[in-house]
């Protein structure tokens, strides 16, 4: 090895050294059992969708919707659940398969807004709930103190414009104390997220384009604004009061760039874990923790 090159490896363990000063230490947890995750594949193909295509949709995201699904805890106190940004896959999983007493969704939307969701199986109608239509970053969520013991905010947070810790601060708000949060989102940092920044061709975001704005109104989506490392995730989950039981990622089907961008990481003494191209986490309300509304890396004030 070079002279250079020993110089340079050396400035580099040196900058990481200091990085690790005021950077968070996201700790080493392990994944949640995944006893339950052929149950809920099984139950989710089940059910009775508008079309191929809402099928083909499911089949596509089947592994991550089954992955989240293990790390849903037991009903609690309340026995009721909301989830944020809900397309009504993972809310019957909730009330058939987990067993809680009452599921509520959420929407973007007009405050006030209530709509009634069923879902069928065999043609039979086997779940309902009521989506409740507000703006979770600007409006206060239209429920009491405490009034659940989990709330799923899965592939959410990268979609909002204006203000994310208003959002995981009404998650709170609205947790029993002791309650948990599940939180999916991509994760900036992966293999295929360096890839692309090496390569100097695609956006390192996992997913950055628009949807065609022909479409009728209200079909179209506000694409990912911003996504997240593993150390962010961590810090704005403790910044809202939350211990964080499990944070770990999963490759995406389909990014099989890993192998040889993680050698090369390796050879140059970067960190090789937390890689995988989706974020999962989940957190635990605790009381009296201290709370950070607007973390340094992410507002600027």
């Amino acid at each position: 090895m070079g002279l250079v090159r020993l110089i340079r490896r050396g400035l580099r363990q040196l900058d990481k050294g200091l990085e690790k000063l005021d950077t968070p230490v996201i700790p080493h947890v392990s994944r949640p059992p995944a006893d339950r995750m052929e149950e809920v594949k099984a139950f989710l193909r089940s059910l009775d969708y508008a079309n191929e295509g809402a099928r083909a949709y499911l089949e596509t995201h089947l592994h991550r919707v089954a992955l989240t699904m293990t790390m849903t805890p037991p009903p609690g106190p309340t026995g009721r659940v909301l989830e944020l940004g809900t397309f009504m896959q993972m809310t019957p999983v909730l009330g058939c398969v987990f067993g809680y007493r009452e599921v509520r969704g959420a929407y973007y939307g007009p405050p006030g807004r209530v709509d009634h969701k069923q879902v069928t199986a065999g043609g039979q109608v086997i779940f309902r709930c009521e989506v409740d239509h507000f703006d979770a970053e600007r409006d206060r969520f239209p429920y009491p103190d405490a009034s659940f013991d989990l709330v799923l905010c899965c592939e959410v947070i990268e979609h909002l414009l204006h203000d994310p810790m208003f959002m995981l601060l009404e998650i709170r708000r609205v947790l029993v104390d002791g309650g948990r949060l599940i939180l999916t989102t991509p994760n900036v940092v992966s293999f295929t997220a360096v890839a692309r920044v090496l390569h100097a061709r695609e956006n390192p975001q996992l997913f950055s384009m628009y949807t065609d704005p022909r479409k009728p109104a209200g079909e179209t989506e506000i694409p990912h604004v911003r996504e997240y490392t593993p150390a962010e995730l961590e810090e704005v989950l403790r910044g809202a009061g939350f211990d964080i039981e499990y944070l770990f990622t999963e490759k995406v089907a389909g990014y099989e760039a890993d192998l040889y961008y993680r050698d090369i990481l390796e050879m140059n003494d970067y960190p090789t874990a937390l890689r995988g191209e989706q974020l999962y986490a989940l957190g635990r309300k605790v009381e009296g923790a201290p709370l950070t509304r607007f973390p340094k890396f992410l507002y600027e004030i």
